[in-house]
């Protein structure tokens, strides 16, 4: 149940950034809204939790925990990546979009394998 609430926070998060980042292109007024500010931040920070019950609940830190590291350190990436994409304009925007969305890919990736550099 924990892990399915995880992944619905991780595609709501996904859904609302790739939609602010169209808004702040081409309705930038509507970015203006209060819950449109607000709704990133709070989704972030349930999925954050939802993430460490789920270390807890898996008991994650018993054994090699870089993983989860690794996607916490991605996660801030992301949300770095993320405000460059929102508050920034022209090509500067896209090429931090798609490094917010490669940072995604990574994350994902990490969830999947366990491991931090299953590139290696």
């Amino acid at each position: 149940m924990l892990k399915h609430l995880h992944l619905l926070f991780v595609a709501v998060v996904i859904i609302l950034f790739v939609i602010r980042v169209f808004l702040a292109q081409y309705k930038p007024e509507l970015l203006a809204n209060k819950w449109l500010k607000i709704a990133p931040h709070a989704l972030a920070g349930l999925l954050l939790l939802s993430g460490i019950a789920l270390v807890f609940e898996g008991n994650w830190l018993s054994g090699e925990y870089g993983w989860i590291i690794a996607k916490l350190l991605g996660m801030f990436g992301f949300i770095a990546l993320g405000l460059v994409t929102i508050r920034s304009q022209g090509d500067k925007r896209w090429y931090a979009f798609a490094g917010a969305l490669l940072v995604l890919i990574y994350i994902i990736r990490v969830a999947f394998t366990k491991q931090a550099f299953f590139f290696l």
